[in-house]
């Protein structure tokens, strides 16, 4: 089962991408493509409409003898992609109460168990 992507948080992981260095479309798609499956013609309408928003802007470099246009991010760009990674910290926090409840209270519980009978076996002298 994979899980829905939101226009946000394809906006957000881009300009997560490109935040660490400039970069150009088939180069963001495939470190997208680490963490979720999305294609190109998903990718550039994003892209565009980033830099529409003014949170991305272009430039072409020549690279082996042909243009490439490079995607930078800009100030505005840095601004929401900073909001945009409280919102998910705190969204994160809240998916995860709910989803690894079990797991999280297991383990603690375990924990616990461990400690108490750490602690009777050295009363005890065992």
């Amino acid at each position: 089962m994979s899980f829905p992507i939101s226009a946000g948080l394809l906006d957000s992981m881009v300009l997560a991408i490109v935040s660490c260095e400039d970069t150009y479309g088939y180069e963001i798609t495939q470190t997208m493509r680490k963490a979720v499956d999305v294609s190109e013609s998903t990718l550039y309408p994003v892209l565009k409409r980033l830099q529409k928003s003014q949170m991305l802007e272009t430039y072409d470099k020549e690279y082996m003898g042909r243009n490439r246009r490079y995607y930078h991010v800009t100030a505005k760009g840095a601004a929401q992609l900073s909001s945009y990674r409280s919102e998910w910290l705190e969204h994160k926090q809240k998916v995860d109460s709910i989803l690894l409840k079990d797991q999280t209270e297991k383990t603690v519980t375990n924990n616990n168990e461990e400690e108490e009978l750490l602690s009777s076996e050295s009363i005890v002298g065992i």
